[in-house]
């Protein structure tokens, strides 16, 4: 799906350091007219585009171009990466010369996702750079919650100096543009097997009303197949994935404008007690959902 980001015109994009701990696992297929950049500081994180997934760790600098749908499918505990999208003005007005022609382009070519190791004293340059950058940006906990995304419809990205911002923000895609050249690009991945791709299709479409007997059935394979390929290909277990669905779900109720209530917005999401949302909740965020949720809004239960 084309995913709206939300970007008031004053601002030439926006950058935020997702963080597992705080950003809600929204792990839906998506593109946008953006271009985004992001750099893995902590942990892994692993995309899926074109029936491929890719796993990337520390130094892994990687691009999303506007015609690339592409969708998180899992993340260490540990997982921290800087998320940079960047508008189709401010690159056709920063995007002069030869050099950096690629980055006004819908796709790159048959590459699946454009990435590249920095070397140590290239990414301390660039992780300083953003952590600049971030300065006078929102709330932490705000941003991995609403950036992107937005699941909450009045949420408009802010920074206290939008200038600083878009010097920032055009400073940091022609130096990461530049690094990407010279380090050359790494194509490595894993083609997901048809059963795979097909029970992410469908966890994604339906997450509560697929059993893992109904999923093998639709897959053409037995039950224990496909969850010993599944937790193989995807690193995780099926249910957990499953679970990580009915968070990003959560969050989208429990955030929406008519403001319903913390057991409304489990249950509509898919969890079946309160007692399993609790225990999904805290292995995501170290805490209990009473205690995170007062960070969104006054609980209204």
């Amino acid at each position: 799906m084309i995913s709206s980001l939300k970007i008031d015109p004053q601002y030439d994009g926006f950058l935020f350091l997702a963080e597992t701990v705080r950003n809600p696992p929204i792990l839906v297929s998506h593109r946008h007219r953006e271009v985004e950049l992001n750099l893995v500081v902590n942990g892994k994180i692993t995309y899926v585009l074109d029936g491929r997934s890719y796993t990337f760790g520390r130094g892994s600098l990687l691009w999303f171009f506007p015609s690339q749908e592409h969708q998180i499918m899992h993340r260490t505990s540990d997982a921290q990466y800087y998320v940079g999208v960047f508008t189709p003005d401010m690159i056709q007005r920063a995007c002069r010369s030869a050099t950096y022609a690629d980055l006004g382009k819908e796709d790159v070519g048959d590459v699946g996702i454009l990435h590249s190791i920095l070397e140590p004293a290239r990414f301390d340059l660039m992780e300083r750079m953003m952590a600049e950058i971030m300065e006078g940006s929102m709330d932490a906990d705000l941003l991995n919650r609403e950036a992107g995304f937005g699941v909450d419809s009045s949420f408009r990205y802010a920074h206290h100096d939008p200038d600083a911002l878009n010097a920032g923000l055009r400073h940091l895609l022609l130096l990461a543009w530049r690094y990407q050249q010279t380090a050359g690009a790494h194509t490595d991945s894993l083609k997901l097997h048809p059963s795979v791709r097909q029970a992410l299709a469908l966890i994604s479409e339906n997450p509560e009303s697929e059993s893992l007997g109904e999923l093998a059935r639709k897959c053409s394979v037995s039950e224990a197949y496909l969850s010993r390929l599944f937790r193989k290909q995807v690193g995780i277990p099926l249910s957990q994935y499953k679970n990580n669905i009915r968070l990003g779900r959560f969050w989208e109720c429990y955030s929406r404008a008519d403001s319903i209530n913390m057991t409304e917005a489990m249950l509509e999401a898919g969890f079946g007690s309160y007692a399993q949302f609790y225990k999904v909740f805290r292995a995501q965020y170290g805490c209990g959902p009473r205690e995170s949720l007062s960070v969104a809004r006054s609980p209204s239960e």
